[in-house]
């Protein structure tokens, strides 16, 4: 499995500030007009907030996140324990 995207990443950060009621920078408009398109966000006289979609999504982009993190502890443990586990081998003597 892959790692979470660049991508994916900014859109959670995006999703997370609209759920949060923070205001989007300028730069951000072009996005947020591609997720009202989308059905991710609503825009209207309430401000912006998250749809259905734009909720489970969210839910979706914090999952991996979570398992991606679970995955890299699992490897640094297994690496340690390998390491570990050679330096406690035997150094092989020359006859």
């Amino acid at each position: 499995m892959d790692a979470i995207s660049l991508e994916d990443l900014a859109l959670l950060d995006v999703l997370h500030r609209i759920d949060q009621g923070v205001e989007l920078v300028h730069g951000d408009s072009a996005i947020r007009q591609r997720m009202v398109e989308s059905g991710l966000i609503e825009d209207d006289a309430d401000g912006l907030r998250l749809t259905a979609a734009g909720i489970e999504l969210c839910k979706s982009l914090q999952h991996r996140v979570a398992a991606d993190a679970q995955v890299e502890k699992i490897l640094q443990e297994r690496a340690a324990a390998e390491a570990q586990a050679g330096d406690a081998r035997p150094a092989a003597s020359p006859t």
